[in-house]
């Protein structure tokens, strides 16, 4: 099992980095609306109801970034934020996968946005898989560590909601994940424990 460490100075300068703020720019339902100016981006993946928003909102320091709702699979688009100092880079905010209520229709075309984006983006440097820490990795989740491997693009899980299970009920989840992103070449080896509510596991993950 490997669980992510960061040094003081990785966890000063992700800290720093996040303080320089975080502003909307625009929400992305085709290809050809991603922005064209190069910036590169880190974007944030997981099924509907994994906590992805509020993850976000906590990492930003604010309270309404993402929108959170009761109603899991209402981000529908890739929303893009400008992040630090002039806008340094692009974090993305992407549409949860696994539930939504919407026609068919409307979800194969999400479903194709992602995987088109997930497939494409050269400005892509990481993506980070959030896991809900109660459930551990399911099918869905699964699918998109394969399309990652196929298009050789860097992912990192991120337990999420670290503050639910007992301690051994989380071990055995970190024991689970960690044996099978050992199989998965685009994977990065070490795992992000976070907890939104609680504040855990943020700023490693800012530095990271």
């Amino acid at each position: 099992m490997s669980i992510e460490t960061t040094n003081e100075a990785d966890t000063a300068a992700g800290d720093k980095l996040f303080a320089q703020g975080c502003e909307f720019v625009k929400g992305v339902v085709k290809m050809d609306g991603l922005p064209a100016d190069g910036r590169n981006e880190v974007a944030f993946a997981g099924r509907s109801n994994v906590g992805k928003s509020s993850l976000i909102n906590a990492l930003t320091g604010r309270k309404s970034l993402a929108r959170v709702s009761i109603t899991p699979g209402r981000t529908r688009e890739l929303n893009f934020f400008t992040l630090g100092k002039d806008g340094a880079l692009y974090l993305v905010d992407m549409p949860g996968y696994g539930y939504a209520k919407a026609p068919k229709g409307q979800v194969k075309g999400w479903n194709r946005l992602i995987e088109d984006y997930l497939k494409g983006r050269q400005e892509l440097r990481r993506l980070f898989l959030l896991v809900d820490s109660r459930h551990g990795l399911k099918e869905t989740d699964r699918a998109t560590m394969a399309l990652m491997d196929e298009a050789a693009v860097s992912y990192q899980v991120v337990l999420t909601k670290a503050d639910k299970p007992k301690s051994e009920e989380l071990e055995k989840v970190l024991e689970k994940v960690s044996a099978e992103l050992a199989k998965h070449p685009a994977a990065h080896p070490e795992i992000l424990v976070t907890s939104s509510r609680e504040g855990h596991g943020l700023s490693e993950l800012r530095a990271a």
